[in-house]
């Protein structure tokens, strides 16, 4: 009598995926952290130097809001994974990338500045548009399994 593996369905699937995006950008905010500073806003962003005034909102630094960023996005793909937590961690994770837009319409506008490279307008051209399917997939995941 052959062993039946039970199939995994779609949603599992589509979590599981996911969670690998997420853990994989979360180990590049770790090892190439520079490749998301343009996408953390500038109003954020506490400045050590006493060249300009902090703002309320400048709590953490450049290299402090990359690096939570990237603990949150391992944090969610861990939830993923889990059943229990998966819808949490979608609704979680939907609400992240939603947040990120106005930072990567920040980054695109300097790409187009005139501090700006060829090279950082493809990657943020690239980068922004990204963002719709991600969040619609997040937020997919949302919604209760429903099996045949």
């Amino acid at each position: 009598m052959p062993f039946r593996r039970p199939v995994p369905d779609l949603q599992t699937l589509s979590a599981a995926a996911m969670s690998a995006l997420l853990l994989t950008s979360a180990a590049k905010h770790f090892r190439e952290p520079e490749f998301f500073h343009p996408v953390v806003p500038d109003l954020l962003c506490r400045d050590d130097s006493g060249e300009q005034p902090n703002g309320p909102l400048a709590v953490l630094s450049r290299e402090e809001w990359v690096a939570v960023s990237g603990l949150l996005e391992a944090a969610a793909a861990v939830g993923l994974l889990v059943p229990a937590t998966r819808r949490a961690a979608a609704g979680c994770v939907t609400a992240l990338f939603a947040a990120f837009l106005s930072g990567h319409v920040g980054a695109l506008r300097k790409a187009y500045g005139p501090e700006g490279s060829p090279r950082r307008r493809r990657v943020h051209t690239l980068r922004l548009p990204l963002q719709a399917p991600l969040i619609a997939w997040a937020w997919t995941l949302t919604r209760r399994n429903r099996r045949p």
